[in-house]
């Protein structure tokens, strides 16, 4: 359970958490327009799988707007974060951590100056460190040029899909892991709507929206992984094509004769 503060939202809790504000709503028999008032009791339920497990370094999962941190094949840190929207998508691909650095400038980038000018907006060339600062106060920068994790002065903005292609981390979760990692340290961006893990005898699914069409049939991508890991006689189908359709975002158990809807 969440207690709300002043001046949250159902919109700020779930950027907050990793949860769409829908599913947010939904599980506490609210509307997704409701105000919320200080000291509101809120039920989260932001269970979230790791896509894959690392030696080391940082996975991020695009449609999950997920990343997670792994130290020594364990998973130490796992954050929701905010990315490129889908006329600007965040690449995929594996890169390194190759700058770091605390109270960034923002040199902004050609491209993005054309879109203030069309925009109509004052076009700036570069955005000193403080508070209209949007990188934040913290800058991983990635081998993939032109990219990096940052911290933002528009929390909320967290697990959508709002930026120019880069990671955007809440300004506590930024600090954290820009003291966790350092120049060199590895990492993967990989794209995977679905999700599935098997614990003990039960089967969890995780199903997110396809943001950038990347994945038309998820249906058979669940046949794939249940047939490549033996999934079959545990899974409930039914359950898992309600799963799917759902696209809710959060871990729901698909086992037969044992998940709930």
């Amino acid at each position: 359970m969440h207690t709300i503060q002043k001046s949250e939202s159902l919109t700020s809790v779930g950027a907050r958490f990793g949860v769409e504000v829908k599913v947010l709503a939904t599980s506490n028999a609210l509307k997704p327009s409701s105000h919320l008032r200080e000291g509101q009791q809120l039920r989260v339920d932001n269970r979230h799988i790791a896509p894959a497990v690392l030696a080391d370094g940082i996975l991020i999962n695009l449609p999950q707007r997920m990343l997670f941190y792994f130290r020594n094949g364990q998973l130490v840190r796992f954050y929701p974060v905010g990315l490129g929207r889908p006329d600007w998508p965040t690449p995929t691909g594996n890169f390194t951590i190759a700058s770091k650095q605390e109270n960034p400038i923002w040199t902004v980038p050609k491209t993005i100056q054309e879109e203030m000018r069309r925009e109509g907006e004052i076009v700036k060339e570069i955005v000193p460190p403080g508070p209209d600062n949007p990188l934040g106060k913290h800058w991983l920068g990635l081998s993939i040029h032109g990219y990096g994790i940052h911290g933002t002065i528009a929390p909320s903005s967290i697990y959508q899909f709002r930026t120019h292609g880069c990671i955007r981390l809440h300004p506590d979760d930024i600090a954290e892991l820009f003291s966790d990692v350092s120049r060199g340290t590895p990492g993967i961006i990989i794209y995977k709507p679905l999700v599935v893990t098997r614990l003990g005898s039960r089967v969890f699914l995780e199903m997110h929206r396809d943001i950038y069409r990347k994945e038309p049939n998820l249906l058979d991508a669940l046949v794939t992984i249940a047939r490549t890991n033996n999934l079959g006689p545990s899974l409930d189908w039914e359950i898992a094509k309600e799963i799917i359709a759902k696209q809710e975002g959060i871990a729901r158990d698909a086992t037969k004769n044992v998940a709930s809807k």
